[in-house]
């Protein structure tokens, strides 16, 4: 499979916002995920579509950061693919890219965030080489 990973451009959210959905299970309204997203691209974030072909198959976010712990990191979010296109080597093809592209961009770490209950993406994540080293905790204020 010939994958091409795209940027998607702040004009292009809405074509987004069906896989989003889905990821979070339409917990929010596509109005504020267009605000949400909106900001987001102005705070050191980038958003890829992946495509086959010129269908868009998946999308995933990356957040560019310094750590005091881990250096110039790069962070994979929400990412999705679609339920016909999983356990057919594009995770592989996505890391493969994420870990090039971040190495471009002189990150030394790759970090991520995956829900308690998503097993199927530990493994994988595991897998990849990350290791667990704490819990993420959120309070709404």
């Amino acid at each position: 499979m010939n994958l091409a990973f795209n940027k998607i451009l702040k004009e292009e959210i809405p074509q987004i916002l069906p896989m989003i959905q889905q990821l979070m299970g339409n917990q929010f309204s596509d109005e504020i995920l267009t605000e949400r997203f909106t900001e987001m691209f102005s705070q050191n974030y980038e958003c890829f579509g992946i495509f086959d072909e010129e269908e868009m198959i998946g999308v995933f976010g990356l957040w560019f950061m310094t750590r005091h712990y881990a250096g110039r990191s790069c962070e994979p979010d929400h990412i999705f693919i679609r339920e016909d296109y999983r356990s057919k080597g594009v995770g592989k093809q996505l890391f493969r890219f994420i870990y090039g592209y971040a190495a471009e961009k002189g990150c030394e770490t790759s970090e991520l965030n995956s829900y308690v209950s998503n097993y199927r993406s530990h493994k994988f994540y595991l897998n990849e080489g990350y290791e667990i080293k704490g819990y993420h905790f959120l309070k709404k204020l």
